[in-house]
């Protein structure tokens, strides 16, 4: 046999409620990584630009490598030029996965 229950929510208060994102503390731990903001344009959002300087495994050169990412600023309190340190978090949004941990 079969039992639903059903929980009716009061639609007024989910909408007044803020959704609150925090590095995770336990568990898995996310890559960190260290930057430089190149965007604040978005809300609560910069694109960190994080450099690598790796030695071509064939060649013996080094290369230096960029890449974006999108990480979350809350009440977009960095400004373009700050250098970051980022931590892969759980997605939070489509390209969001990263969240600001500390400035220098």
């Amino acid at each position: 046999m079969l039992v639903f229950s059903l929980n009716f929510i009061n639609t007024n208060n989910m909408k007044n409620m803020k959704k609150e994102i925090t590095p995770p503390t336990g568990g898995k731990k996310g890559k960190i990584l260290s930057g430089t903001v190149v965007s604040n344009k978005m809300k609560d959002t910069v694109v960190v630009l994080v450099e690598r300087y790796e030695k071509h495994p064939k060649y013996d050169k080094f290369i230096k490598y960029k890449k974006k990412f999108k990480a979350h600023d809350a009440g977009n309190t960095k400004n373009i030029g700050d250098k970051v340190d980022i931590i892969e978090t759980k997605p939070i949004s489509k390209d969001k996965h990263f969240m600001i941990i500390s400035s220098s």
